[in-house]
């Protein structure tokens, strides 16, 4: 066996296993169902997750089966208040959350799987609703149905695209009082390399929200979110960016109201997460709040 024909065989080889592996990433990438709430996350959850004006402790402890989680929150008055909660699982059925908060009030969010892609579930606080999730292949459908004051049921759907594309839609229809469709929304995501994209409208395709995301490196993203409609052409919701540093995750951003505000997130311990968060308005630095809670 000559050196060039052992050479010729491990390119092959190579060339054939590269082809095989891009082409079961696509098929991973051509199935992955997204929700409709979930199409513009990205600049969304950027842009809001970690700002906090609140003062809290959060403990989660496993016993056994049962996890347990107690939050504990500052009032404005310097009085402590608790909600204790729990999750499980027994016989198949999921107890998600059942949870009671300090005013006496109850949360209790179950949920069972009758066959595959398909979750049925209950969440009951204030109101109690009923809910399906439906996901195969590339397309994810939910339902939601108040059981309580039967006054609306609401129902979504979304696929995904091998593209980048996500295209959803949403409708809710009032059951009591003014009947007919209250809500009637369409939303649409694009991603590709390090740029995403959405836009979703509202209040009846009259407003539409527009989400821009951009992944500079690694450790830098950069996101905004606009509104426009007719009575406001553009509109900037939010402008900012996330940096990862040795030191934890720095995330900072400017409001259209011109409140400035920024936070970070940092690991204190193994899994011990530290957030505190600032905000002020730019032209009265007087009056800055200021939050931070931890996670154990």
């Amino acid at each position: 066996v000559t050196h060039s024909t052992v050479s010729s065989s491990l390119q092959w080889c190579v060339a054939t296993s590269s082809r095989t592996l891009f082409s079961r990433s696509l098929s991973l990438f051509a199935i992955m169902p997204v929700k409709f709430s979930d199409i513009p996350k990205g600049p969304k959850d950027l842009l809001g997750d970690d700002y906090t004006s609140k003062i809290s402790l959060k403990c989660k402890k496993s016993a056994g089966p049962v996890a347990v989680t107690i939050e504990t929150e500052r009032g404005s008055g310097g009085g402590l208040s608790s909600k204790v909660g729990t999750k499980f699982a027994y016989s198949g059925l999921s107890f998600d959350k059942a949870q009671m908060k300090a005013d006496g009030g109850h949360v209790l969010e179950t949920s069972i799987v009758p066959c595959p892609g398909c979750k049925v579930s209950f969440k009951g606080n204030k109101g109690a609703d009923l809910g399906i999730d439906y996901s195969t292949g590339q397309i994810f459908a939910t339902s939601v149905l108040d059981v309580k004051d039967m006054s609306k049921v609401s129902a979504t759907a979304a696929m995904a695209l091998p593209s980048g594309l996500v295209l959803g839609g949403g409708a809710t229809y009032a059951l009591s009082g003014k009947t007919g469709l209250s809500v009637m929304d369409l939303s649409a995501s694009y991603a590709t390399g390090p740029v995403f994209a959405s836009i979703t409208s509202s209040s009846k395709f009259t407003k539409f929200n527009v989400g821009l995301l951009y992944k500079v490196n690694p450790d830098l993203t950069l996101a905004s979110q606009t509104t426009h409609s007719s009575s406001n052409t553009f509109d900037v919701v939010a402008v900012g960016g996330q940096m990862n540093t040795p030191f934890g995750k720095i995330k900072a951003k400017v409001g259209s109201s011109g409140i400035i505000s920024g936070c970070l997130v940092k690991d204190l311990a193994p899994k011990v997460t530290l957030t505190a968060s600032g905000s002020m308005p730019a032209s009265d630095m007087s009056k800055f709040t200021y939050g931070f809670g931890i996670v154990m």
